[in-house]
Protein backbone atom coordinates (compact mmCIF):
# COMPACT_ATOMS: atom_id res chain seq x y z
CA UNK A 1 0.00 0.00 0.00
CA UNK A 2 1.19 3.66 -0.83
CA UNK A 3 0.27 6.82 0.77
CA UNK A 4 1.11 10.11 -1.13
CA UNK A 5 0.50 13.10 1.22
CA UNK A 6 -0.26 16.23 -0.83
CA UNK A 7 1.17 19.11 1.28
CA UNK A 8 2.24 23.19 0.85
CA UNK A 9 3.95 24.61 3.45
CA UNK A 10 1.44 27.56 3.20
CA UNK A 11 -2.47 27.95 2.94
CA UNK A 12 -4.13 28.72 -0.73
CA UNK A 13 -1.42 27.20 -3.16
CA UNK A 14 -4.42 24.86 -5.02
CA UNK A 15 -3.22 21.59 -2.84
CA UNK A 16 -6.88 20.70 -2.27
CA UNK A 17 -7.62 21.32 -6.00
CA UNK A 18 -5.37 18.75 -7.02
CA UNK A 19 -6.05 16.19 -4.53
CA UNK A 20 -9.73 16.24 -5.98
CA UNK A 21 -8.27 16.42 -9.60
CA UNK A 22 -5.75 13.50 -8.32
CA UNK A 23 -8.88 11.37 -6.99
CA UNK A 24 -9.81 11.61 -11.23
CA UNK A 25 -7.04 10.19 -12.58
CA UNK A 26 -6.01 7.28 -9.65
CA UNK A 27 -7.15 3.56 -9.64
CA UNK A 28 -7.76 2.22 -6.40
CA UNK A 29 -7.66 4.65 -3.90
CA UNK A 30 -8.57 5.58 -0.85
CA UNK A 31 -8.93 9.92 -0.14
CA UNK A 32 -7.89 11.47 2.83
CA UNK A 33 -8.80 14.84 4.41
CA UNK A 34 -6.42 15.68 7.09
CA UNK A 35 -6.54 19.49 7.32
CA UNK A 36 -8.78 18.36 9.90
CA UNK A 37 -8.99 22.63 11.22
CA UNK A 38 -9.91 23.53 7.97
CA UNK A 39 -11.23 20.59 5.92
CA UNK A 40 -12.52 21.25 2.30
CA UNK A 41 -11.74 18.54 0.22
CA UNK A 42 -15.74 17.06 0.32
CA UNK A 43 -16.84 20.17 -1.05
CA UNK A 44 -15.61 18.56 -4.04
CA UNK A 45 -16.01 15.50 -3.30
CA UNK A 46 -19.28 15.57 -2.28
CA UNK A 47 -19.55 12.41 0.05
CA UNK A 48 -21.97 10.16 1.34
CA UNK A 49 -21.28 9.83 4.85
CA UNK A 50 -21.62 5.95 5.99
CA UNK A 51 -20.15 6.66 9.38
CA UNK A 52 -19.98 9.52 11.92
CA UNK A 53 -17.75 8.90 15.07
CA UNK A 54 -17.31 11.57 18.01
CA UNK A 55 -13.54 12.62 18.21
CA UNK A 56 -12.32 12.30 21.83
CA UNK A 57 -9.49 14.74 22.78
CA UNK A 58 -7.84 16.41 25.37
CA UNK A 59 -9.33 17.27 28.92
CA UNK A 60 -10.70 20.54 30.27
CA UNK A 61 -10.37 21.15 33.88
CA UNK A 62 -13.26 21.24 36.41
CA UNK A 63 -12.19 22.59 40.10
CA UNK A 64 -15.09 20.85 42.47
CA UNK A 65 -16.24 23.69 45.02
CA UNK A 66 -16.78 21.11 47.59
CA UNK A 67 -13.62 19.31 48.15
CA UNK A 68 -11.70 23.19 47.20
CA UNK A 69 -9.39 24.81 49.83
CA UNK A 70 -8.54 27.79 47.65
CA UNK A 71 -5.23 27.36 48.65
CA UNK A 72 -4.29 29.24 45.47
CA UNK A 73 -1.63 26.49 44.04
CA UNK A 74 -3.48 25.65 40.91
CA UNK A 75 -3.95 29.36 40.43
CA UNK A 76 -0.46 30.00 40.90
CA UNK A 77 0.82 26.70 38.75
CA UNK A 78 -1.74 27.64 36.01
CA UNK A 79 0.50 29.81 33.25
CA UNK A 80 -2.32 30.25 30.85
CA UNK A 81 -4.48 32.28 34.01
CA UNK A 82 -7.43 30.29 32.96
CA UNK A 83 -8.43 30.06 36.67
CA UNK A 84 -10.04 32.94 37.90
CA UNK A 85 -9.87 34.45 41.55
CA UNK A 86 -13.20 32.74 42.38
CA UNK A 87 -11.48 29.68 41.06
CA UNK A 88 -13.28 28.84 38.41
CA UNK A 89 -11.70 27.55 35.07
CA UNK A 90 -12.37 29.59 32.01
CA UNK A 91 -13.06 26.69 29.53
CA UNK A 92 -11.38 28.86 26.39
CA UNK A 93 -8.45 29.91 28.26
CA UNK A 94 -7.38 26.15 29.72
CA UNK A 95 -4.93 24.22 27.42
CA UNK A 96 -5.61 21.26 28.88
CA UNK A 97 -1.98 20.63 30.29
CA UNK A 98 -3.45 19.06 33.50
CA UNK A 99 -0.75 20.80 35.82
CA UNK A 100 -3.58 21.78 38.18
CA UNK A 101 -4.85 18.21 38.34
CA UNK A 102 -1.49 17.03 38.97
CA UNK A 103 -0.57 19.44 41.85
CA UNK A 104 -3.79 20.36 43.54
CA UNK A 105 -3.03 19.08 47.44
CA UNK A 106 -6.87 18.10 48.01
CA UNK A 107 -7.58 16.39 44.19
CA UNK A 108 -10.38 18.44 43.91
CA UNK A 109 -9.71 19.24 39.89
CA UNK A 110 -11.38 16.73 37.77
CA UNK A 111 -9.95 16.17 34.24
CA UNK A 112 -13.21 14.68 32.19
CA UNK A 113 -12.38 14.00 28.61
CA UNK A 114 -14.00 16.18 25.49
CA UNK A 115 -15.42 15.84 22.60
CA UNK A 116 -13.78 17.62 20.10
CA UNK A 117 -15.13 17.29 16.96
CA UNK A 118 -16.11 14.21 14.30
CA UNK A 119 -14.75 11.63 11.86
CA UNK A 120 -16.37 10.45 9.01
CA UNK A 121 -16.07 7.29 6.43
CA UNK A 122 -17.92 7.93 3.20
CA UNK A 123 -18.33 7.20 -0.26
CA UNK A 124 -17.26 9.02 -3.23
CA UNK A 125 -18.08 9.38 -7.06
CA UNK A 126 -14.14 7.96 -6.65
CA UNK A 127 -13.98 5.50 -4.16
CA UNK A 128 -13.84 5.88 -0.01
CA UNK A 129 -12.85 8.82 1.64
CA UNK A 130 -12.03 9.25 5.17
CA UNK A 131 -12.88 12.86 6.81
CA UNK A 132 -13.21 14.86 9.87
CA UNK A 133 -14.27 17.90 11.30
CA UNK A 134 -12.66 19.75 14.17
CA UNK A 135 -14.74 21.50 16.61
CA UNK A 136 -14.33 25.63 16.55
CA UNK A 137 -11.36 26.38 18.71
CA UNK A 138 -10.48 23.24 19.68
CA UNK A 139 -7.53 21.33 20.15
CA UNK A 140 -5.33 17.95 19.31
CA UNK A 141 -5.65 18.44 15.72
CA UNK A 142 -2.83 16.14 16.01
CA UNK A 143 -4.34 13.21 17.18
CA UNK A 144 -7.39 13.53 15.06
CA UNK A 145 -4.85 13.56 11.89
CA UNK A 146 -3.15 10.20 12.93
CA UNK A 147 -6.40 9.07 13.69
CA UNK A 148 -8.13 9.29 10.09
CA UNK A 149 -4.66 8.34 8.41
CA UNK A 150 -5.37 4.85 10.35
CA UNK A 151 -8.96 4.37 9.40
CA UNK A 152 -7.86 5.39 5.72
CA UNK A 153 -5.18 2.45 5.83
CA UNK A 154 -7.56 -0.06 7.24
CA UNK A 155 -10.04 0.93 4.99
CA UNK A 156 -7.65 0.47 2.42
CA UNK A 157 -6.88 -2.96 3.59
CA UNK A 158 -10.40 -4.14 3.99
CA UNK A 159 -11.45 -3.03 0.10
CA UNK A 160 -7.70 -4.41 -1.34
CA UNK A 161 -7.18 -0.58 -2.35
CA UNK A 162 -3.38 0.28 -2.61
CA UNK A 163 -3.44 4.06 -2.85
CA UNK A 164 -3.83 6.24 -0.30
CA UNK A 165 -4.26 9.72 -1.74
CA UNK A 166 -4.03 12.23 1.44
CA UNK A 167 -4.90 15.79 1.00
CA UNK A 168 -2.34 17.07 3.86
CA UNK A 169 -3.01 20.24 6.08
CA UNK A 170 -1.04 23.68 5.39
CA UNK A 171 2.28 24.50 7.46
CA UNK A 172 4.76 23.03 9.57
CA UNK A 173 3.29 22.34 12.64
CA UNK A 174 2.18 19.22 14.68
CA UNK A 175 -0.99 18.61 11.73
CA UNK A 176 1.37 18.36 9.28
CA UNK A 177 3.68 16.00 11.13
CA UNK A 178 1.07 13.78 12.18
CA UNK A 179 0.19 13.89 8.50
CA UNK A 180 3.35 13.01 6.52
CA UNK A 181 4.97 10.29 9.04
CA UNK A 182 5.46 7.23 7.15
CA UNK A 183 4.02 7.92 3.92
CA UNK A 184 5.79 6.88 0.53
CA UNK A 185 5.82 10.59 -0.67
CA UNK A 186 4.74 13.85 -0.53
CA UNK A 187 3.99 16.46 -3.35
CA UNK A 188 4.40 20.18 -2.14
CA UNK A 189 2.52 22.21 -4.13
CA UNK A 190 4.00 25.73 -4.29
CA UNK A 191 3.25 29.06 -5.91
CA UNK A 192 5.86 31.27 -7.50
CA UNK A 193 5.97 34.06 -4.20
CA UNK A 194 8.33 35.22 -2.11
CA UNK A 195 6.62 33.65 0.58
CA UNK A 196 5.70 30.67 -1.53
CA UNK A 197 9.08 29.64 -2.15
CA UNK A 198 10.19 30.46 1.53
CA UNK A 199 7.62 28.07 3.07
CA UNK A 200 8.24 25.29 0.30
CA UNK A 201 11.62 25.19 1.28
CA UNK A 202 10.60 24.82 5.33
CA UNK A 203 8.07 21.96 4.61
CA UNK A 204 10.94 20.57 2.51
CA UNK A 205 13.33 20.80 5.41
CA UNK A 206 10.71 19.03 7.47
CA UNK A 207 10.29 16.20 4.97
CA UNK A 208 13.62 15.31 4.73
CA UNK A 209 14.26 15.32 8.64
CA UNK A 210 11.41 12.13 8.78
CA UNK A 211 12.67 10.78 5.33
CA UNK A 212 9.97 11.46 3.76
CA UNK A 213 10.56 11.33 -0.31
CA UNK A 214 9.14 14.83 -1.66
CA UNK A 215 8.33 15.89 -5.04
CA UNK A 216 7.74 19.50 -5.97
CA UNK A 217 5.15 21.11 -8.23
CA UNK A 218 4.64 25.36 -9.46
CA UNK A 219 0.93 25.95 -9.17
CA UNK A 220 0.42 29.72 -11.39
CA UNK A 221 3.93 29.16 -12.32
CA UNK A 222 3.16 31.86 -15.39
CA UNK A 223 2.37 34.65 -12.65
CA UNK A 224 6.17 34.76 -11.77
CA UNK A 225 8.21 32.91 -14.26
CA UNK A 226 11.77 34.05 -12.21
CA UNK A 227 10.55 32.64 -8.95
CA UNK A 228 9.45 29.85 -10.96
CA UNK A 229 12.90 29.18 -12.65
CA UNK A 230 14.37 29.64 -8.83
CA UNK A 231 11.65 27.12 -7.54
CA UNK A 232 13.57 24.34 -9.71
CA UNK A 233 16.61 25.44 -8.84
CA UNK A 234 16.01 25.21 -5.05
CA UNK A 235 14.81 21.44 -5.81
CA UNK A 236 17.55 20.59 -7.57
CA UNK A 237 20.03 21.85 -5.01
CA UNK A 238 17.71 20.21 -2.25
CA UNK A 239 17.97 16.50 -4.36
CA UNK A 240 13.87 17.11 -4.77
CA UNK A 241 12.18 15.80 -7.68
CA UNK A 242 10.79 18.37 -10.12
CA UNK A 243 7.42 17.33 -11.61
CA UNK A 244 5.70 20.05 -13.33
CA UNK A 245 4.04 23.61 -13.92
CA UNK A 246 0.57 24.36 -13.79
CA UNK A 247 -0.20 27.71 -15.30
CA UNK A 248 -2.90 30.34 -13.96
CA UNK A 249 -6.13 29.30 -15.44
CA UNK A 250 -9.65 30.65 -14.08
CA UNK A 251 -10.71 26.95 -15.31
CA UNK A 252 -10.26 26.17 -11.66
CA UNK A 253 -12.39 28.74 -9.90
CA UNK A 254 -15.38 27.90 -12.55
CA UNK A 255 -14.92 24.25 -11.51
CA UNK A 256 -14.83 24.51 -7.76
CA UNK A 257 -18.27 26.93 -8.34
CA UNK A 258 -19.70 23.42 -10.09
CA UNK A 259 -18.29 21.02 -7.61
CA UNK A 260 -16.40 19.52 -9.66
CA UNK A 261 -12.63 19.01 -10.49
CA UNK A 262 -10.21 20.09 -12.77
CA UNK A 263 -10.34 16.76 -14.79
CA UNK A 264 -14.24 16.62 -14.65
CA UNK A 265 -14.70 20.33 -15.47
CA UNK A 266 -11.71 21.23 -17.92
CA UNK A 267 -11.54 18.65 -20.48
CA UNK A 268 -8.76 19.63 -23.08
CA UNK A 269 -7.60 22.73 -21.26
CA UNK A 270 -4.14 23.27 -21.08
CA UNK A 271 -4.40 22.82 -16.79
CA UNK A 272 -5.54 19.39 -17.05
CA UNK A 273 -2.94 18.71 -19.85
CA UNK A 274 -0.43 19.76 -17.11
CA UNK A 275 -1.76 17.93 -14.20
CA UNK A 276 -2.18 15.04 -16.08
CA UNK A 277 1.82 14.90 -17.01
CA UNK A 278 2.38 16.08 -13.21
CA UNK A 279 0.00 12.71 -12.11
CA UNK A 280 1.97 10.40 -14.34
CA UNK A 281 5.44 11.45 -12.33
CA UNK A 282 4.19 11.18 -9.09
CA UNK A 283 2.52 8.03 -10.03
CA UNK A 284 6.42 6.27 -11.23
CA UNK A 285 7.58 8.15 -8.28
CA UNK A 286 5.26 6.29 -5.92
CA UNK A 287 5.64 2.63 -7.82
CA UNK A 288 9.65 3.02 -7.96
CA UNK A 289 9.22 3.19 -3.98
CA UNK A 290 10.02 0.71 -1.64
Amino acid sequence: MKELVVISGKGGTGKTSLTAAFAALAENRVLCDADVDAADLHLLMAPEIKTRTDFIGGGIAEINPDKCTRCGLCREMCRFSAISKDFIVDAIACEGCGVCVDFCPEQAIDFPAQVCGQWFVSDTRYGPMVHARLGIAEENSGKLVTLIRQQAKKLAQEQNLDLIITDGPPGIGCPVIASIGGATGVLIVTEPTVSGVHDMERVAQLAAHFNIPAMVCVNKYDLNPDQTTAIEKIAEQQGILFVGRIPFDPVFTKSMIQGKNIIEYGNGSKPVEAVTQIWKAVSRQLDNAR
